[in-house]
């Protein structure tokens, strides 16, 4: 509120000066217009503390929403760290899946240029054993071949799918009727035969004896087994080794000439000589067909 110096206004007491009603009047003039400016300066000061406050409360507002902004922003930061750390690490585990795979991947190749060298290998191997193979067939046919020659001069020889047969019926060793004696004058055929035969290697030799078609199937299995082994022990007995020969009757079966007269019950009692490989030999004794 202003103040007034007492010292500018009249005294009452002076002369000269204005009434005293009119001094009063001034007064409350002045005091209501104090007022005024003081109710004006009180609403004004007001409407400025009013507006502080509501700027102050939006700034706080800004400021929590700022914060907000910051917080989340802080979380968006530390899940992007996360995921920079995850992905850094699935790169440097993908990186090493690709080493491993490039690794693998070397040492397929190395296998598999090993197993083609191997391949190779083996098929140059089967080629050789097959060459072998070829020129072994090829020695053994030309060795039969000879051998069946050198015994057709002696006997009836023939091949076969294992080997020769070759028979000694009554054009060369004739057997008595229900005899398993080997006459004198065929020792010479017999030892012709052991010449030839002491030769083989590689071979076995299976005698088989048979007869006619006289008698019981039990006692001529009994003599035509009689007659295969006595050609064994005299072929044994010129120097062959025992354990490539061996002797098995079959009785009245499979006659050379299937009839009852003399002639063919002469030719049926017989004994065969069979020369096949040891490698074919089925059970140690090669069947006659």
């Amino acid at each position: 509120m202003m103040e007034f110096s007492r010292e500018a206004l009249p005294d009452e007491r002076g002369s000269g000066g204005p009434p005293a009603t009119s001094q009063g009047k001034l007064a409350l003039a002045l005091g209501v217009i104090a007022i005024a400016l003081s109710l004006v300066l009180g609403f004004v000061y007001l409407i400025s503390v009013r507006r502080l406050e509501h700027e102050v409360t939006r700034l706080s507002q800004q400021t929590e929403g700022l914060s907000r902004l910051v917080e989340r922003a802080q979380e968006q930061s530390k899940m992007s760290a996360q995921q920079a750390s995850e992905a850094a690490a699935n790169a440097q585990t993908a990186a090493q899946q690709r080493d491993l795979a490039k690794q693998a991947q070397s040492d397929s190749e190395v296998q598999a240029q090993l197993a083609r060298q191997q391949a190779a290998a083996e098929q140059q191997k089967a080629a050789q054993a097959t060459q072998q193979a070829e020129e072994y067939r090829q020695a053994r046919e030309a060795e039969l071949a000879q051998l069946q020659q050198a015994l057709g001069q002696i006997a009836e020889t023939r091949r076969t799918a294992m080997g020769l047969i070759m028979t000694l019926d009554s054009k060369s060793i004739r057997f008595d009727f229900d005899s398993a004696n080997i006459k004198p004058e065929y020792r010479e055929i017999l030892n012709r035969i052991a010449g030839v035969l002491m030769t083989l290697k590689g071979f076995t030799i299976a005698v088989y004896g048979y007869t006619d078609d006289i008698g019981t199937q039990t006692y001529n299995l009994q003599l035509s087994r009689r007659r295969a082994e006595a050609v064994r022990d005299f072929l044994l007995q010129t120097g062959i080794s025992p354990t490539i020969m061996s002797a098995k009757g079959f009785g009245k079966s499979d006659p050379r000439i299937p009839s009852n007269s003399e002639q063919a019950r002469a030719a049926n009692r017989r004994v065969e000589i069979a020369i096949v490989e040891s490698r074919v030999l089925t059970n140690g004794l090669l069947m006659p067909k």
